[in-house]
């Protein structure tokens, strides 16, 4: 958005257009002054007060905007619980992060809001030997300045929970083990990437048909009915349907093998529709109050009902595709950044506006404890992770982690919150608002007022006089031709100059 606190994006667009076309017209002053100054033998220069008292707004940096946000400037002292954090921890996740980030290449383009700004202080960290929390504090305030963030008009952001669940399967279909995991079809095309690339979370997919023919891909009813079954897609197999739309819904999953193998599975593709959450479904049709909300409640209610479940299921008309990844048993889940997450570290963000990397500190009270329990949350998260659901500039999904417990604990994160996203000193908005071109103060307005005359009866000095026109001619002289031709192309040249 545009300058701090503004929280209209429109008017800040408005704003630094103005802002371009008065440095447009600037440099338009200035290329003509220089141009004159070459065209003069005498060497006097000639730069118009304009031009001088803006020369140093030859090259403003405008201040952050980030779409459908709004910001405020805040002190490191007023982010409570900024103080008393593990920053040490949060520094080691940062890292991880800053990996690729580095691998890439200096300031990569993007047209994100931090564009490619973390190069700075992922380079800065890589070389720092920290060993306290209170060094890694001094590290990210020494490198980054907090924003308040959320959505226009809202004064807080949102969390939700996500976790690895940990899942028994087979490598083989068995009278136990029945419904497929897929991995990514052959036929499901994405308009502008190769089919072995990586996807999309989001957008259109469509299932190829011959060379040419593109049709939208089967929805989750289809496909649950067997439209793809018999291709030799399957990865392995689970017990229901449940265990499979809970390791869709949080993108990962564990499958234990009955041998005691585990196979790991990370989100691969979609099936192009969008996901609607069949929670949602359950409190809108009033079968579970909002309050009481959880992933184990929807799955008490589906396990008690497999006909309402399965009509729910399919309520939700996305699919996801999955691949087998190769990691250890005690190796964490894999983010969207290509990065191994970290439990109470990574968040998943809205990959449309943050860069992955992104540090935010998260403040407020979520249930950890209990369903019931209010317990400070003050912590500083780094952004690894993404999902079709998590969208808006203080939208976040918090990892827990992988398993039972973990499940529990975000099974119950639905919470408004307060967001501060640390944003590198390079595109700390207050220092750039300083280079904003301040327009020149506004000359007095001018007045005509028509010459005083005695009045007819005479006055002495001091005596109010009353103004008096002059006499009108009788008969207008007339003038050559010529004479008018000159004097509009006199005031036509007046008017260009």
């Amino acid at each position: 958005m545009g300058p701090a606190a503004a929280p209209d994006v429109r008017g800040a667009r408005r704003a630094a257009l103005a802002g371009c076309v008065l440095a447009a017209a600037l440099l338009s002053v200035l290329g003509e002054a220089d141009a004159r100054s070459r065209h003069h033998h005498s060497g006097a220069r000639s730069v118009s007060k304009f031009a001088e008292h803006h020369a140093k707004y030859l090259h403003p940096l405008w201040p952050l905007e980030i779409p459908g946000g709004q910001y405020l400037p805040v002190a490191w002292s007023e982010i409570p619980g900024w103080d008393s954090d593990d920053q040490l921890a949060a520094l080691k996740t940062f890292r991880v992060s800053c990996r690729p980030i580095l691998a890439a290449g200096r300031a990569p383009s993007t047209d994100k809001p931090l564009g490619g700004s973390l190069w700075e202080p992922c380079h800065a960290a890589r070389s720092a030997h920290l060993t306290t929390a209170a060094e890694a504090r001094a590290f990210f305030e020494q490198h980054f300045v907090p924003l308040q963030i959320s959505r226009l008009s809202e004064p807080l952001g949102f969390v939700t929970g996500y976790y690895e669940p940990v899942i028994e399967g087979s490598p083989v279909k068995t009278d136990d083990y029945v419904v497929p995991v897929y991995r990514r079809p052959s036929n499901l095309f994405v308009r502008g990437y190769k089919q072995e690339a990586a996807l999309p979370n989001g957008g259109p997919v469509f299932r190829k048909i011959g060379r040419r023919k593109l049709v939208p891909y089967y929805d989750r009813g289809e496909i649950e009915d067997g439209a793809i079954d018999g291709r030799g897609l399957e990865i392995c197999w689970l017990k229901s349907q449940t265990d499979l739309l809970f390791a869709q819904i949080q993108g990962s999953a564990r499958i234990k093998l009955p041998d005691g193998r585990v196979i790991r599975i990370n989100y691969d593709a979609h099936n192009g529709f969008p996901y609607t959450p069949v929670g949602r479904i359950l409190i809108e049709r009033g079968i579970i109050p909002r309050e009481e909300m959880s992933m184990q409640r929807i799955r008490d209610w589906m396990d008690a009902n497999p006909d309402g479940a399965k009509e729910l299921r399919r309520a939700n008309r996305s699919y996801v595709f999955f691949r087998k990844v190769e990691l250890k048993d005690d190796d964490e889940a894999i983010g969207a950044q290509g990065v191994p997450l970290t439990p109470g570290r990574s968040i998943a963000v809205d990959k449309g506006l943050h860069v992955y990397g992104t540090p935010f500190f998260i403040t407020g009270e979520l249930p950890i404890e209990s369903p019931t329990a209010k317990t400070a949350f003050r912590r500083l998260m780094i952004g690894q992770d993404t999902g079709s659901a998590i969208v808006g500039p203080a939208r976040a999904d918090l990892y827990f982690g992988a398993g039972a417990e973990a499940g529990a604990v975000a099974g119950r994160i639905r919470h408004p919150i307060a967001f501060a996203m640390l944003v590198p000193k390079g595109l700390d908005p207050v220092a750039r608002a300083r280079s904003l071109p301040v327009p020149e103060p506004r000359p007095p307005a001018k007045t005509n007022k028509p010459a005083a005359t005695p009045s007819k009866s005479g006055g002495r000095d001091g005596a109010t006089t009353v103004p008096t026109p002059d006499s009108r001619p009788a008969t207008a002289p007339s003038r050559p031709t010529g004479h008018r031709h000159r004097s509009y192309h006199s005031r036509h040249h007046r008017h260009l100059r």
